[in-house]
């Protein structure tokens, strides 16, 4: 493995770490502040776009800023990155997502695996997520087709934002996040 690649994967590890640790940890920060779930939503969309958004400004030039297999994926199709660096990638970003989730956990002073006990198997959640991911997906690879790359961070966030709201699953839009997801409740 060159440096290079030690670096990229480390950014992807460590951003995606940090990405699952701010969704889950504004999540139970906002459940320990109101009882209202509206209010709890835009607790925790709030500070997940504005997470996100540094993470990618922090980490775009590190990795690229994937965090998230899908995207991974889709740069792969569109010829963006290897297939073996794609598969590192997306090993990296759930090991990163399930230990920023323990790490969310151990913060609030819950046991590090808390499994949770939301069923998120429901066909309208599982097709809400790909409208979802589709969407992320689109704005993207348009906004950085555009000529627009310094604008990628902010429009993602935004997106996620506000998909928190448009979607019935409340848009993870990410398979990383999916899986990490479940080591808390």
């Amino acid at each position: 493995m060159t440096a290079a690649l030690a670096r990229r994967l480390t950014g992807e590890f460590v951003g995606t770490f940090f990405l699952l640790a701010a969704v889950v940890g504004s999540g139970i920060m906002a459940e320990q502040l109101t009882d209202d779930v509206g209010l709890q939503l835009l607790q925790n969309a709030f500070a997940t776009a504005g997470v996100l958004a540094a993470l990618i400004l922090a980490f775009a030039a590190v990795s690229g800023a994937h965090f998230n297999p899908a995207v991974t994926l889709t740069d792969l199709a569109l010829g963006g990155i290897e297939r073996s660096t794609a598969a590192l990638y997306i090993v990296v970003q759930v090991a990163g997502g399930i230990l920023g989730v323990i790490a969310a956990n151990v913060m609030f002073d819950l046991d590090a695996v808390d499994w949770s006990t939301n069923d998120r198997s429901a066909n309208h959640l599982v097709f809400a997520e790909g409208i979802a991911t589709l969407g992320l997906l689109l704005v993207i690879f348009l906004v950085v087709r555009a000529g627009n790359p310094q604008t990628v961070a902010f429009s993602v966030a935004g997106y996620i934002a506000g998909a928190y709201y448009f979607t019935s699953s409340t848009s993870f839009a990410n398979p990383a996040v999916t899986v990490a997801r479940m080591f808390s409740d």
